[in-house]
């Protein structure tokens, strides 16, 4: 009895040393799920930007089904738009937390008042489909000293062209051919770059010379960004 009653209490310790380490480590760590979904803690608290969403909807990246077991209680959830590559409502049902996309983007100030270091701000950003628009929006959160742009599914650089001292920006490719026809250098606006929503038969190949450039395409990776 005396053995077993010591070997709970060394799993008690680990644990809860393994916690103290994780949120002691001073980084923001940003996982990515598939196409535009991602998954971002600092230890304490727990994002989920653009997830859940269909898995390959619209021909877009599927995800293992193990990433919605996984998903954190009472998260954050952020949504650029509700198209079904972005966004699962049937999914997000059975997800508690607070929940916020394009419909009552004016109450994302809450959230600044239950995370400590927090600011989250909101860009209505133009995404056409078949030349019809869709109410979509953008977002530049500052956690921690950190400022993280998530641009989700516009193919618009304006918005992003207009931000300043970026650390990291995730965006889709056509915001990067976008820029580039306009003549904006949107390396002086973002320190890195992480290009995601590519489609399964996509062909995106990015110069291996450019160390501000990531491009998403494989699930699980992290970014870790120390603050």
């Amino acid at each position: 009895m005396k053995k077993i009653f010591l070997r709970v209490l060394l799993v008690i310790t680990i644990i809860s040393f393994n916690n103290v380490v994780y949120s002691q480590a001073n980084e923001i760590k940003i996982k990515f799920i598939g196409n535009c979904g991602l998954y971002m803690t600092d230890g304490a608290t727990n994002f989920y930007i653009d997830f859940p969403y269909k898995s390959g909807a619209h021909n877009y990246m599927e995800y293992d089904k193990s990433e919605i077991d996984a998903v954190k209680d009472n998260s954050i959830f952020i949504f650029t738009h509700r198209h079904a590559d972005h966004y699962s409502e049937k999914l997000l049902k059975k997800m508690s937390g607070q929940k916020f996309d394009p419909f009552n983007v004016t109450e994302l100030g809450t959230i600044e008042k239950v995370v400590p270091n927090f600011q989250i701000k909101s860009f209505e950003t133009q995404h056409k489909v078949f030349g019809i628009s869709f109410k979509h929006f953008s977002y530049l959160i500052t956690w921690h000293g950190k400022n993280i742009y998530i641009s989700g599914d516009t193919e618009n650089s304006d918005t992003i062209a207009s931000q300043k001292d970026i650390d990291w920006a995730f965006v889709p490719v056509w915001i990067l051919t976008d820029a580039k026809a306009k003549g904006t250098d949107l390396t002086k606006i973002s320190k890195m770059f992480a290009i995601y929503h590519i489609g399964q038969k996509d062909k995106i190949t990015i110069n291996d010379n450019n160390p501000q450039l990531k491009l998403l395409n494989k699930q699980g990776e992290v970014i870790t960004i120390p603050y």
